[in-house]
């Protein structure tokens, strides 16, 4: 079984992502933080974040094991990271290791923003998660203050705006939903009401699949 979650930042897919893995006793995979782990490995080696072939490189030592998400959300590796995402050869060899580890047993769920479009096109669930821009950057700006930070929603809005403007745009693999994509709005939903709707459609497709 593969689940495909795809939608733009901080629109609640991660969460769903790792709900549902966690349910179904499923690997799960966030695609962006290998993205990020490259950039992370070219900046911690004072490496050209624009030489294509350098961090196409890079990106084929990327240990899928060893993502750590803490470390790997901090805001200057998500910039670097967005810069190196739209490199086609380094979107070619995380595409293939994202892949591989679709195949793990007894199933994977893997959330990013070209799941169902590239990565899973032949996964049997996919949704595509979304909320309003106004939304997400207020989701945003109450994680960084409830951790402890310093944040301006203005400057956060913006971020969002243009992160959306980069994923939507790009030439290859741009964020879009998949034609049998699930559509999930956030904007007014819980993240629980969103997990027992997706909950549900993941549930039906097993029993068609048993």
């Amino acid at each position: 079984m593969i689940i495909a979650i795809d939608g733009p930042a901080a629109a609640g897919k991660g969460t769903l992502a790792r709900r549902i893995a966690e349910t179904y006793g499923y690997h799960h995979l966030d695609t962006g933080l290998t993205y990020r782990a490259t950039a992370k490995a070219l900046l911690d080696a004072g490496l050209p974040l624009d030489d294509e072939a350098v961090a196409e490189g890079m990106a084929r030592k990327v240990d899928l094991a060893g993502l750590d998400r803490a470390v790997l959300s901090r805001h200057e590796i998500g910039e670097a990271a967005s810069k190196i995402a739209v490199m086609p050869a380094v979107r070619r060899a995380l595409v293939e290791a994202q892949r591989r580890f679709a195949g793990k047993k007894p199933g994977a769920v893997l959330d990013g923003r070209d799941i169902g479009t590239v990565v899973c096109p032949e996964a049997p669930v996919k949704f595509y998660v979304t909320a309003s821009a106004a939304v997400r950057a207020k989701r945003r700006y109450e994680e960084i203050v409830e951790a402890g930070g310093n944040a301006d929603y203005d400057a956060i809005f913006e971020d969002v705006k243009r992160r959306d403007e980069r994923d939507m745009g790009r030439t290859d693999s741009p964020l879009k939903p998949a034609e049998d994509a699930y559509l999930l709005d956030t904007s007014e939903m819980s993240i629980e009401a969103a997990f027992q709707k997706a909950k549900s459609i993941v549930d039906t497709a097993l029993s068609r699949n048993a």
